[in-house]
């Protein structure tokens, strides 16, 4: 990160929650979806790790430490696009400042604000895979978990979908503002995949983890 960027993921939670309230444009929605996703992860690891399993088989146990070993590493991912999510729209907001006196300051303004939404169009769409592979987990979780720990897994569940979703929209949102129709085409192509593979790993883990 560079010298001088906020670290939105290292802020107390109320301190967070005051900047998000804040009103300055960031952090911003595709900040709030790697958080929640990273909040869905952490309900995941938390039910994974629990010492008793659905029905105490030895294999529940090893197919949860398993999950489990797959997310951390994907809330690790998840908390880094936090803060990358508002390193990217800086970029946007920096070219948008730049002059377009003459057509030189236009064409590098135009190609600053071009790189900035393509990196801020980047972030959600890792967030979306990482959130993607966590419900693809979840799967795995629901089928093995403690009953009585259910809910927990079906919010971690929630968070997740939600933070895919919240993703798309900040990448159709994106789009819209750029040029380069390969790479429009690319990301629409992708995050339309990634939001229905979600789509239907959070139903089979909502079927499984139903009373």
């Amino acid at each position: 990160m560079a010298e001088g960027t906020v670290s939105y993921s290292t802020f107390a939670v109320i301190d967070l929650l005051d900047a998000f309230a804040s009103n300055d444009p960031l952090p911003g929605g595709g900040s709030a979806a790697a958080l929640a996703g990273s909040l869905g992860v952490s309900l995941l690891m938390m039910v994974a790790g629990l010492p008793k399993t659905r029905t105490q088989a030895p294999e529940e146990a090893t197919d949860l430490a398993e999950a489990s070993a797959r997310l951390r590493p994907l809330r690790e991912g998840l908390i880094e696009l936090i803060d990358r999510d508002s390193e990217s729209y800086r970029q946007v907001i920096a070219g948008l400042k730049m002059p377009k006196g003459s057509d030189a300051e236009k064409a590098a303004r135009t190609a600053a604000i071009q790189a900035g939404m393509r990196a801020a169009t980047d972030v959600p769409l890792e967030t979306m895979r990482d959130c993607q592979q966590a419900l693809a987990g979840a799967v795995v979780v629901a089928r093995n978990a403690y009953r009585t720990a259910a809910s927990d897994a079906a919010m971690g569940v929630e968070l997740l979908l939600a933070a895919v979703r919240g993703s798309a929209l900040s990448i159709d949102g994106n789009l819209a503002a750029i040029k380069d129709a390969a790479y429009k085409d690319r990301v629409r192509i992708e995050r339309q995949e990634l939001e229905t593979y979600s789509v239907t790993d959070a139903e089979r883990a909502r079927e499984l983890l139903k009373p």
